[in-house]
């Protein structure tokens, strides 16, 4: 069945609270990884950009909490199966679904991910902690999708979206040779890459001049810190280092895993 976010401030304070203390971690953020069943995925439903209720039986909720203020500070959701992404692009885009499941070889029988969403939260995205909070989200999705055996990524993404996950390295690439339309891109790329695009992005992004994937979202001298804080970000995904600790992946246990599966 289908569930829509009903949480008013002092319930979803209440919920982040008991999420936090169910699931100790260092430091001032918490990262989880919660299944549609789990009371802390209402959280990520009330303050989540655009619901997709129709998908929700499908959906992974990645949600990152602070622990200085009981607060959300970030939300991101992917939806097994292709979700919106499958749905809508081949209307969007012009493409027979066959063609785009032959493009990107989607018949393979392996995971397909589509990545609804991914945001850090309004109050935190003029703050300096705005790069960890948006490292820990992409870093969860990287474990999260590692440990549910993603093969396949898809995703339609507004032009900020886009500009973010490419600057980032993700190895994206247009569905089936398609154009952006209305300034939607729909994109797909393979999981096992993202990873290692990353890692190559951070080190081309930390050497003083050369190429790189996407662009710094700033001119003049300001490139230049902003090409570093765009390198460590890179590589903090990549690697994981000192993000590791503060994620934890409660709906993709094992046991739950398969539970979600059978329900989906």
């Amino acid at each position: 069945m289908s569930r829509t976010p009903e949480l008013d401030s002092k319930a979803l304070a209440r919920h982040c609270v008991a999420a936090l203390a169910a699931h100790p971690t260092p430091g001032r953020f918490a990262a989880l990884v919660v299944g549609p069943t789990d009371p802390t995925a209402d959280v990520a439903r009330t303050v989540e950009a655009s619901s997709s209720v129709e998908y929700d039986v499908n959906s992974i909720f990645l949600l990152v909490l602070d622990r200085r203020t009981g607060r959300p500070a970030g939300v991101g959701r992917v939806v097994r199966g292709g979700g919106r992404t499958l749905d809508d692009a081949p209307e969007r885009i012009g493409r027979d679904l066959s063609a785009i499941v032959e493009a990107h070889g989607l018949h393979d029988g392996g995971t397909i991910w589509d990545l609804a969403t991914l945001s850090v939260l309004p109050d935190y995205q003029t703050d300096r902690l705005a790069v960890t909070v948006s490292a820990l989200l992409h870093r969860s999705l990287l474990r999260a999708g590692h440990r549910a055996g993603v093969r396949h990524l898809v995703a339609l993404l507004d032009g900020c979206a886009h500009r973010d996950l490419t600057l980032l390295g993700v190895p994206l690439v247009p569905m089936a040779g398609s154009e952006p339309v209305d300034g939607v891109h729909a994109v797909y790329a393979p999981f096992a890459a993202l990873e290692p695009a990353i890692a190559e992005q951070g080190r081309r992004l930390r050497r003083r001049t050369g190429p790189y994937a996407g662009e710094l979202p700033a001119r003049g001298l300001r490139r230049i810190p902003a090409r570093r804080l765009a390198a460590r970000l890179s590589e903090q995904v990549a690697t994981g280092h000192g993000l590791d600790e503060h994620i934890l992946l409660p709906g993709l246990e094992r046991r739950r895993y398969r539970g979600l599966r059978a329900r989906g």
